[in-house]
């Protein structure tokens, strides 16, 4: 890790507080109110969750930036016999969520503190440009990470090395925030700090994780 750094042992221990947090969105920051299976079963019943297994396998690329997935989706939506348009289900399902008023609150008053705060999402476009535009995640975060546009997605090295670019700090100086193990472990593997925590936990938990790595609010 510090070859991509060039200091001494000394002065990269010396950059060890967190001065950055990187926040996930899903679980974190947002959630989809009844979950992603109870907004598609007015339309497809008993074939939801074959439904979303076959659709989210076929996002994948599209995550990483790769490709347009509304066409992708209408296809799949006419395979399965749904009358409705794309441009109909996707913002009922896709678009169907709720902030975390506690979560937004806490970055609010960290980057109030003078911390650096910043949004790591693994989103293709459509649903990052309703984020940013529609739900205000443009005027919270100082940077913006978002996985369709950095052309790799959590939990890949890559995806964090340039967010580390980005932000413009070393890897410990960034608490990242994540309710997926694998993303946790593939940000610690580049160098990040980072916490295992969904909202169900509770804001008192978060704070005291936060509190562990000197982080207050």
């Amino acid at each position: 890790m510090l070859a991509h750094y060039p200091w001494t042992t000394a002065e990269y221990l010396a950059h060890m507080t967190i001065r950055h947090v990187l926040f996930d969105a899903d679980g974190v920051l947002q959630d989809v109110p009844g979950g992603w299976y109870a907004a598609m079963e007015p339309y497809l019943g008993e074939r939801t969750q074959e439904f979303f297994d076959e659709t989210w396998s076929d996002e994948l690329p599209m995550l990483a930036g790769e490709g347009d997935y509304l066409p992708l989706l209408a296809a799949t939506l006419e395979k399965y016999g749904v009358a409705d348009p794309v441009e109909v289900i996707y913002p009922a399902v896709w678009h169907r969520i709720q902030i975390v008023e506690e979560t937004w609150t806490l970055a609010e008053d960290l980057r109030a503190k003078g911390y650096g705060v910043h949004l790591a999402t693994n989103q293709e476009q459509y649903r990052a440009a309703h984020m940013r535009a529609v739900l205000g995640y443009d005027e919270l975060f100082d940077i913006s990470c978002y996985s369709y546009d950095i052309g790799a997605v959590k939990p890949d090295a890559r995806f964090f090395e340039e967010a580390l670019r980005r932000i413009g700090a070393a890897p410990a100086e960034v608490l990242f925030i994540d309710d997926t193990l694998q993303n946790v472990e593939g940000a610690r593997a580049v160098g990040l700090v980072a916490e295992h925590w969904h909202f169900d936990l509770g804001h008192d938990d978060l704070l005291r994780r936060l509190s562990c790595h000197g982080v207050s609010c």
